[in-house]
């Protein structure tokens, strides 16, 4: 990587710089557009004590869900448990810390964070339990909760298409959550199907500018498909 060529070629240098204890946000909605080789490499790492920011936490034994079977994650962000007997079982044991977050408003936590703004109110979450121990004001006869946006020390993300530039193309719902998690990192990390070069991409297209981005890694990917399980 040199100048405004973000393009690494391995995954060790796709995630150099990543330590116990760190923040991470991953982009991916259930497992449509989630960065799977940056994710394996964080269980090839073996990093640990990590507070990772997602909608939810993969399934067991793909996408984010490999972290938890070596405890590599302390805490996680989210919006639902999911498909996933092992998140279920860590957050019931009290092995595992999880903050459910509503998930209009962990997004807009997340675009908050990429746009430099600390906090705002939302009405999502106030009179339950979300909303215990937050500050509260009324607009216009409304109450709302206090939210703190989340920036992470890296975020991870996958794109389809990106440039040695690091502008990035998304994909049909495999934009999700990903847009607002790239603008979020210290570092952010895009896992990409295919590296094109400068001008190559239409630029009334890009949804992510370079700007944004630090590292891209061309991936591969399994793309597996979530199927709902139902008794006969």
């Amino acid at each position: 990587m040199a100048g405004f060529n973000k393009v690494v070629n391995t995954y060790d240098e796709a995630l150099a710089g990543l330590t116990d204890g760190m923040t991470i946000i991953a982009g991916g909605f259930g497992l449509c557009g989630i960065p799977e080789g940056l994710i394996a490499q964080i269980k090839k790492m073996g990093t640990k004590q990590l507070t990772i920011a997602s909608n939810n936490c993969g399934v067991d034994g793909f996408g984010l869900g490999i972290l938890l079977e070596d405890r590599q994650i302390k805490k996680m962000i989210s919006s639902y448990v999911g498909e996933n007997e092992l998140f279920e079982r860590q957050l019931l044991s009290g092995e595992l810390e999880v903050e459910l977050t509503p998930q209009g408003t962990l997004a807009e936590k997340i675009r908050a964070g990429g746009a430099g703004i600390p906090a705002f109110y939302t009405a999502t979450g106030y009179g339950t339990p979300v909303g215990e121990g937050k500050e509260v004001r009324v607009f216009n006869g409304r109450s709302y909760i206090l939210e703190e946006s989340i920036t992470g020390d890296f975020a991870l993300v996958k794109g389809w298409k990106a440039d040695t530039y690091g502008n990035v193309i998304y994909r049909h719902t495999a934009m999700n959550f990903n847009p607002m998690a790239a603008t979020a990192g210290k570092i952010t990390v895009v896992e990409v199907e295919e590296i094109v070069q400068p001008g190559e991409l239409d630029m009334d297209h890009i949804h992510t500018p370079g700007i944004y981005v630090d590292r891209v890694i061309l991936g591969s990917f399994e793309k597996r498909i979530e199927r709902r399980t139902v008794s006969q």
